[in-house]
């Protein structure tokens, strides 16, 4: 005879989870696993722990840090005890100010009322305004490889991804003719992005002369995320998307002040251009978060509208440390061409390795030097490196002779 109150006590037992009840989770969550910046930090902190000194080049975290009349400008405001209110919208200093910067800076002219949007830092944004455009099944296009949460907000949104590849032999700019015809008829979004990031890519005027035309025969929304463009070298220079006619018909673009002017852990960036999308994200906005913290608009303000000498200080810096990598590597036999943008450099892997991720885990374990897979960028990032220019120069020589000592490249 079977005992029912056996099997319901060993039932109740083996369902038991955290806390005494089986937890169910959204089924979207199915879609991600341990990102790949957490699962490195582990690794780095478990090397520290065994005595190693790790030269940490993976995750795109600045060192250096914003100007004085930047940090003045929030700690003043931080002592005011009316700072600590919700916000609830941006302030007309800070829209105007965006409005301002985007016109000296970029020539182009911005409504501040209708055209500006603060984020709560780009990452946020990305995250977000897919919820805004799309809907369940839509096709959104996104680079390949890309910054990982281009393809993850859309994903969240229930979207359909279509890689579009940035291939080596096409200077790492995508090539529109490549879009298949039902695709192109399906896709409601495009995300790009130039400076690009992990490529370190820089496109061509033509690009977006022939991306406007194409938004605009297939009515597909643009979002360029534009974080980059005063980290470009060798005497360049890059500007916006929006300085294009016709840009602000068919999208919008991000910009952020994380690497430019230090504010990375303040999450300070900007969504401007077509009125119609701002206003959609808005709204979403403010069913959820209250805005950002007045402090933060109060030195977001004045970064973009003081000194800005602080801004060639930072790209001197992150041009020398690429010279320091990229030389030094190809001295030691990994030929790596010097990047054109960014405060990145993207690499080709050894030869004898056919894994972006064992390559990585490899040089961690021989040489204590951190890097990020290209394999987590998308899958046309297989077989490359990304590495992030976050380390003083000393830290950075260090990498390149412990690399040359642990004969990984041979």
């Amino acid at each position: 005879m079977i005992d029912f109150s056996l099997v319901i006590t060993l039932y109740f037992i083996a369902s038991i989870k955290l806390g005494g009840i089986l937890m169910k989770f959204a089924k979207r969550m199915d879609m991600f696993t341990e990102g790949i910046f957490s699962k490195l930090a582990n690794l780095k902190e478990e090397k520290i722990k065994e005595g190693m000194h790790v030269v940490d080049l993976s995750v795109g975290t600045p060192n250096i840090p914003p100007a004085k009349h930047i940090i003045d400008a929030l700690t003043k405001q931080a002592k005011d005890i009316n700072s600590y209110l919700y916000p609830l919208n941006d302030k007309e200093d800070l829209k105007e100010s965006v409005a301002k910067w985007y016109k000296n800076r970029y020539g182009v002219d911005l409504d501040p009322d209708t055209e500006v949007q603060s984020l709560l830092g780009s990452q946020e944004g990305l995250a977000h305004i897919s919820f805004s455009v799309v809907d369940t099944g839509d096709v959104v296009l996104v680079p390949d490889p890309c910054y990982p949460v281009f393809a993850d907000g859309p994903k969240l949104a229930g979207a359909e991804l279509y890689y579009m590849p940035q291939r080596e032999e096409n200077g790492y700019v995508i090539n529109l003719d490549d879009i298949t015809e039902d695709i192109r008829q399906k896709a409601k979004l495009m995300i790009v992005s130039y400076p690009n990031n992990p490529t370190t890519a820089m496109a061509p005027d033509s690009f977006y002369k022939d991306l406007i035309d194409f938004a605009k025969k297939y009515d597909i929304i643009v979002l360029h995320d534009n974080a980059y463009s005063d980290l470009v070298f060798d005497g360049k220079e890059c500007g916006s998307f929006l300085r294009f006619e016709g840009a602000k018909d068919v999208g919008v673009e991000f910009n952020s002040l994380s690497k430019t002017y230090g504010l990375a852990g303040a999450r300070v960036g900007f969504c401007v251009g077509n009125k119609d999308v701002v206003s959609n994200l808005s709204k979403l906005k403010s069913n959820m978060d209250y805005g950002m913290f007045l402090p933060v608009q109060k030195a977001a303000v004045a970064a973009i509208t003081g000194d800005q000498s602080c801004v060639e200080v930072t790209r001197k810096a992150y041009e020398k440390r690429r010279n320091i990598l990229c030389d030094g590597l190809s001295g030691i036999g990994w030929d790596i061409k010097r990047c054109s943008s960014t405060m990145f450099v993207w690499a080709k892997i050894p030869k004898k390795y056919t894994s972006s991720e064992k390559f990585c885990f490899d040089l961690l374990d021989r040489t204590g030097v951190l890097v990020t897979p290209g394999s987590a960028f998308g899958p046309s990032g297989e077989g490359y490196v990304r590495m992030a220019l976050v380390q003083d120069e000393e830290e950075i020589i260090k990498a390149i002779e412990s690399i040359d000592k642990s004969n990984i490249l041979k």
